[in-house]
């Protein structure tokens, strides 16, 4: 396997620590990454249906187009897989495209492209083509968008390999994280939560690339290791603080990238605090959750002082309603209460 580039890392910090930081949403942060890479490498062009006029399904790009014009913001066709096998191709010949899939259920469409030719190029040439290529695109429930607009599928994708799969939770991660997949050889897919691009918060406007190899930390503790990703981070540090009331220091875990996983990370949380609840907007079955509490118990095992929790999504199509949309979905509630079952059988 080819190396991922590292050439961000020479950059000196200080260029990144002399603007004042902005109030800004991670909707606008994903934006000026977009633009920061446009303006960095005119090698760099967006593909997707409707970012160009319309500015986006979430209003993502809005206004890019009339700032680079139409070769380097292009409206595509309604054909995932078509725009998709577009992207590979031109970051076999050279150029460093992002494609765009409106919502992960439409990526669907778009699998054989990914899986059969985007991530299996390189090994199938012998190590002589790559394909450069970042696809973005929205996943998660919470929006009222009904079944087939709100799953998250990103464990289906963290299965295949020949792929980086990216999920930012935080401001900084919407920001950097397509910097760094941009100047990898091989296939990145970033997940971006729907119910994230309306978050608020402080960001340096030249604000730089972040580490896409690592998960984090975000809040540390010593009795139980809550382990999460992308739109379930924000409830699981809002279940860790109800926690707190109560004398239960929880660490949270953001594993940031979903494959390949920070193993070292999370087995260095889980054997600090000997046990573990998993958090995951998928199914269950068959779950991203499923693998780590495999690879916990594989790696782990006798670190561990209970058995491991695990809060996903009902085994059900993502319901309309907004009750029954909530029910089927991870809830801080739902964190609470499976974190204090694994302490009760400790």
């Amino acid at each position: 396997a080819v190396s991922t580039p590292r050439r961000w890392q020479a950059r000196p910090v200080a260029m990144f620590e002399k603007a004042a930081a902005t109030e800004t949403t991670s909707r606008e942060a994903v934006r000026e990454a977009i633009r920061d890479a446009l303006k960095r490498d005119d090698r760099v062009f967006l593909m997707g249906e409707d970012v160009g006029r319309y500015g986006g399904c979430y209003a993502v790009t809005k206004d890019l187009l009339a700032e680079f014009g139409p070769n380097r913001i292009r409206d595509t066709p309604l054909s995932e897989s078509g725009f998709t096998g577009a992207g590979i191709g031109a970051a076999m010949g050279g150029m460093r495209p992002i494609v765009e899939v409106m919502t992960v259920n439409f990526s669907l469409l778009a699998l054989d492209q990914i899986l059969n030719s985007a991530a299996t190029i390189r090994h199938m040439s012998g190590n002589q083509f790559g394909v450069p290529l970042v696809i973005r695109m929205a996943t998660g429930a919470g929006r009222q968008l009904a079944a087939q607009h709100s799953h998250s599928l990103e464990g289906w994708y963290a299965h295949i390999p020949g792929i980086r799969v990216l999920a930012p939770a935080t401001l900084e991660d919407a920001r950097g994280m397509l910097w760094t997949a941009l100047e990898d050889p091989d296939p990145v897919l970033i997940f971006e939560h729907i119910m994230l691009y309306n978050m608020t918060g402080t960001l340096p406007p030249d604000a730089g690339p972040v580490d896409i190899h690592k998960a984090a930390v975000r809040r540390e503790g010593r009795d139980i290791s809550l382990i999460t990703y992308g739109g379930s981070l924000w409830k699981t540090l809002e279940a860790a603080a109800s926690l707190a009331t109560e004398g239960i220091e929880a660490e949270v875990v953001d594993l940031r990238t979903l494959r390949p996983l920070d193993d070292a990370t999370i087995m260095g949380s889980v054997r600090k605090t000997h046990r573990a609840v998993i958090i995951d907007e998928g199914w269950r079955t068959g779950s991203l959750a499923a693998e780590i509490s495999a690879r916990i118990v594989e790696q782990a095992f006798w670190d561990l002082d209970a058995p491991i929790g695990r809060v996903c999504s009902e085994e059900v199509p993502i319901p309309y309603p907004r009750h029954l949309e909530q029910a089927a979905i991870p809830q801080a509630a739902k964190i609470v209460a499976a974190a204090k079952a694994v302490l009760k059988r400790a």
